[in-house]
């Protein structure tokens, strides 16, 4: 090889290098704007869901990463329109408006689509005044980031007027002696008064509960269960009976006490379905409030884990109730825990006559839903849905059937030891 060859290999390579080297730094100042600016980034959105109920309806937009948002109530006619920044429209939600139903009480349409660049728009048209929640949750579970969409009929839903006008048809359709439906104003009820159960499906919406091998979700082997309790219930001549909630949408736990609370409620009766570490773990368990630490370690991880319902189902932390958090920050009513006592030990009685028991006896723990300190109230484990063979059960219709009946004999058998406190007739 010439001398001449060799410097001109040597300029090339070295022509080489000052490129590369170049391309190195071109590289690294790319990733370092990049990095600067997460917040630029387009924000992947994973799912949208629409969670319909009487109560409020739920708009839930799940993404890979926050994003910023602004909206605003419109009037004539009504609108909720939200802009996410940072988006892209994409497929997940091009299908937002197919899951609004005809039913749903609250929103008639939801339009979406790119506003500008980088902004998607949503227009929820409505279908009467609302009182809008608008907030975002973090990662939790099985969930990204979600920015939620809670809409509030402007005139809240009154569950005492509505178990009021109940009873006044069941008085009105009651056969009299004659074997003729009895006339109201001729003929006053033969009960002192209407005693009030509130039954309470755990989970719900977006917090599915414990899920099976088999694929079955608590929340809804709760409200099955719930369901026919329910109808049990308002079949006896002086009980009536209201579910928090009569559909697939979530509750948070202080408005299932607040609920019971506002229909002056004798009993509350909450039903899960829940899962263990192991799946060898079965029976069915009675739970109350605990003023004084868990009654085992079993009791207070279920009772952690029940607690944490509001993380997962989402709750917007700006909204307080003062009158609400006094409520259950009060658990000084010992008379109150004694009848909790007393309704587990009948109900504990009752569906051990139909399934095996975790434990022979009522069990005590921090349950937040049982927090309500003048109705006593009880925390029902049906079964567990993490064994297999108790999932099959807990699916089962005739199974689901004798629990609400043994639920029922239970709460009957309380009542008979322990009648009610006189109110006024039909309270």
């Amino acid at each position: 090889m010439s001398r001449q060859t060799e410097i001109r290999i040597d300029e090339f390579s070295s022509s080489r290098r000052a490129a590369l080297k170049f391309a190195a730094a071109s590289l690294t100042l790319a990733v370092t704007k990049v990095g600067a600016g997460e917040t630029s980034k387009t924000a992947g959105i994973l799912g949208v869901r629409v969670w319909p109920s009487r109560d409020y309806t739920r708009v839930t937009i799940e993404h890979d990463q926050p994003i910023r948002y602004t909206h605003m109530l419109v009037k004539d006619p009504g609108r909720l329109v939200v802009d996410l920044e940072g988006v892209e429209f994409n497929s997940v939600l091009q299908s937002l408006p197919g899951k609004v139903l005809e039913s749903d009480p609250n929103i008639k349409l939801i339009r979406a689509g790119r506003n500008k660049p980088g902004v998607v728009r949503l227009v929820i048209e409505l279908k009467g005044e609302v009182k809008p929640q608008v907030f975002t949750l973090k990662p939790v579970g099985e969930y990204g980031h979600r920015l939620v969409l809670d809409l509030y009929p402007a005139v809240e839903v009154d569950p005492l007027m509505a178990l009021l006008e109940k009873s006044e048809a069941k008085i009105e359709s009651r056969p009299s002696s004659s074997g003729k439906p009895t006339d109201k104003a001729a003929e006053k009820p033969d009960i002192a008064r209407m005693v009030t159960i509130v039954l309470d499906p755990g989970h719900g919406g977006e917090d599915p509960g414990a899920i099976g091998r088999g694929g079955s979700r608590e929340k809804d082997v709760t409200l099955s269960i719930a369901r026919r309790l329910k109808e049990k219930i308002d079949a006896q001549p002086n009980m009536r009976s209201l579910l928090t909630r009569d559909g697939d949408f979530f509750i948070p736990l202080g408005q299932r006490v607040g609920k019971a609370r506002k229909v002056q409620a004798d009993l509350f009766v909450s039903l899960h379905a829940d899962a263990f570490v192991k799946t060898t773990a079965r029976g069915s368990s009675v739970f109350v409030l605990s003023e004084n630490g868990a009654s085992s370690s079993a009791a207070r991880w279920l009772a952690n884990k029940e607690n944490a319902a509001d993380l997962i189902g989402g709750v917007n932390i700006g909204v307080k109730d003062a009158n609400l958090a006094r409520t259950l920050l009060d658990l000084s009513q010992t008379a109150t825990l004694n009848d909790s006592l007393k309704l587990g030990k009948a109900v504990l009685g009752e569906i051990g006559g139909i399934n095996s028991l975790h434990k022979g006896h009522v069990e005590q723990a921090g349950f937040a839903v049982l927090k309500a300190p003048d109705i006593p109230s009880i925390l029902v484990e049906t079964a567990f849905i993490s064994n297999p063979d108790e999932e099959k059960r807990l699916t089962d219709e005739a199974y689901q059937d004798k629990m609400a009946e043994a639920l029922l004999r239970g709460i009957k058998g309380y009542f008979a030891k322990n009648p009610p406190l006189a109110k006024s007739k039909l309270a």
